[in-house]
């Protein structure tokens, strides 16, 4: 009697397990471009600047790619390994291919059915997952370091922009005080009061205040353009405007305080602790990398009338290779994250201390301006143009008092920006805009 042909089905149930890795963070609200009402260009304050840099700068959205890039590695190492299908056939009468019937098959044909899996040893994925997770971290903290490093960048673009509205409202205003100047000169010369030479000198004189107001404009629309550039060009039209007070701000925050504030925010540090973990994190795995794990497999055989059953198990001997090499190299790199560590921790405190020191300097060079030499400035020129329009003061005392009025207010302006500007320096220097 022919013993029937036994057709056999292996199903393979299979694992699932759900990832670890976090969904990715909510990228920020992106604010709508702002439009041009009609009835003016539009106006952004310096917080507006910075929101908008955050949300449009490209730079910074590419840095930002890093993070879903780790995610999307927590993922890829949290992976367990496939399993392995195997079958083969043998003693088939390929050149015979009249014998290839069922008897055949059944009594002298072999047919192998199996499945093998990759048994980890060492925690190995747990180990992969916590790498991941810490390098994710490190990547998040440097991504926030670049958003600080850009908010300083804003500031600064904006100051300047300030700075230059500053001066060519004082070009400005000095040029249209000068052309009246002028004015009166000519009819002066024209009733015989002052000389053609004394006319043609203050005349000519005019060409600077004009080349000054030129030159201020310019300074005012590059200014504007760079900090488009920075905030990203689509969020603002073209004849946008900065708003915001260009004026003297005190610092009352102590250095100690702000040292202490600094070493718990600065990202750039906290990536520097956190890499130490990393550096920990990729040991750990490196150690687990050094145990050999094992390849089990299971069999179904069917041969000469006879199904079968074959367990088969397989591991390597670590007498060669245990990652020695690895492990040693990972345990130093710990040490190096270490002495960075230590290193990025005396970097925020000389910034800090550096940047103090600047608000204190252009802090007292602002108040030697505002205690009365600006007040003074201003009311030389304004004795000297009296006398001058009414014939008590000659033309070039009048024109002397008018250029060291012109350079004690542009000095002025220019010693605020600088003290606002390492204000900005601090606040970078710190990690927050909010100074204690």
């Amino acid at each position: 009697m022919r013993t029937r042909f036994v057709y056999v089905t292996i199903s393979v149930l299979a694992v699932s397990f759900a990832a670890g890795a976090q969904d990715a963070p909510a990228p920020p609200a992106t604010p709508p471009p702002m439009q041009s009402t009609g009835q003016g260009p539009v106006k952004i304050t310096l917080d507006d600047a910075i929101q908008m840099a955050l949300a449009h700068n490209h730079t910074l959205l590419a840095a930002r790619t890093t993070i879903t890039q780790n995610e999307a590695q927590e993922v890829t190492a949290n992976l367990r390994p496939n399993p392995v299908l195997l079958g083969d056939a043998q003693f088939l009468p390929i050149f015979n291919w009249n014998q290839f019937n069922a008897n055949y098959v059944d009594e002298d044909a072999q047919f192998d059915l199996g499945v093998s899996y990759l048994f980890e040893r060492g925690k190995k994925r747990q180990h992969r997952l916590a790498a991941a997770k810490d390098a994710t971290a490190v990547t998040r903290s440097t991504v926030a370091d670049n958003e600080r490093t850009l908010t300083f960048q804003v500031a600064q673009l904006f100051t300047n922009a300030q700075l230059a509205e500053s001066t060519l409202d004082l070009a400005q205003q000095d040029l249209k005080s000068f052309q009246n100047s002028v004015d009166i000169s000519k009819e002066r010369y024209r009733a015989g009061d002052i000389s053609e030479d004394d006319y043609l000198k203050i005349k000519l004189q005019l060409l600077q205040f004009q080349s000054d107001a030129a030159q201020a404009t310019l300074a005012r629309v590059q200014a504007l353009d760079d900090l488009r550039q920075q905030i990203g060009r689509e969020s603002v039209p073209i004849d946008y405007d900065v708003a915001g007070p260009f004026d003297y701000v005190p610092l009352n925050a102590k250095e100690d305080d702000l040292e202490m504030k600094a070493l718990s925010t600065r990202p750039d540090l906290r990536a520097a602790q956190q890499s130490v973990t990393a550096a920990t994190s990729q040991y750990e795995l490196a150690k687990a990398n050094g145990k050999k794990d094992i390849t089990g497999q299971i069999n179904y055989t069917h041969i000469a009338d006879l199904s079968t059953a074959s367990l088969f198990g397989q591991i390597q001997i670590p007498i060669f290779d245990r990652n020695q090499g690895e492990i040693a190299r990972t345990k130093s790199t710990i040490t190096q994250a270490q002495e960075q560590e230590k290193a990025a921790a005396n970097q925020v405190l000389t910034d800090v201390a550096d940047a103090y020191d600047g608000v204190q300097t252009n802090n007292q060079i602002i108040q030697l301006y505002r205690s009365g030499y600006l007040d003074d400035a201003q009311q030389d020129r304004d004795i000297s143009e009296y006398a001058y329009k009414r014939g008590a003061a000659s033309l070039l005392d009048f024109l002397d008092a008018e250029r060291s009025y012109r350079a004690t207010e542009l000095a002025y302006r220019q010693a605020l920006a600088a003290y606002l500007l390492a204000l900005e320096q601090l606040r970078e220097a710190v990690g927050t805009r909010n100074l204690p």
